[in-house]
């Protein structure tokens, strides 16, 4: 299970030209049950993704596709983590 957090490097008009096509990214990986939940951070400097994959390599080659990453408006730092406990109602969902 993996933390992506994304801090935003470009202002946010430059930012919000790309919100469709990160948008479209999201929705990819929420189909094939990579990405578990996202949101934006309080203030708006970044964004968060919880995410499923098999290695951090094959998260870095999914973060490569994003648009955000491709046109560098956001550093991406990843954080590795062993799920030990979660809510029941997500059984389901996680590999």
């Amino acid at each position: 299970m993996f933390i992506i957090s994304l801090k935003y490097i470009v202002p946010l008009e430059e930012l919000d030209r790309h919100m469709a096509a990160h948008v479209n990214y999201l929705k990819k990986y929420y189909k094939a049950d990579v990405f578990l939940m996202s949101g934006r951070k309080v203030p708006r400097t970044g964004g968060i993704i919880i995410a499923q994959a098999d290695s951090k390599d094959i998260l870095e080659q999914i973060i490569a596709e994003d648009p955000f990453h491709k046109h560098k408006l956001a550093e991406f730092e990843i954080t590795e983590f062993l799920t030990s406990q979660y809510h029941p109602d997500l059984k389901d969902l996680i590999r």
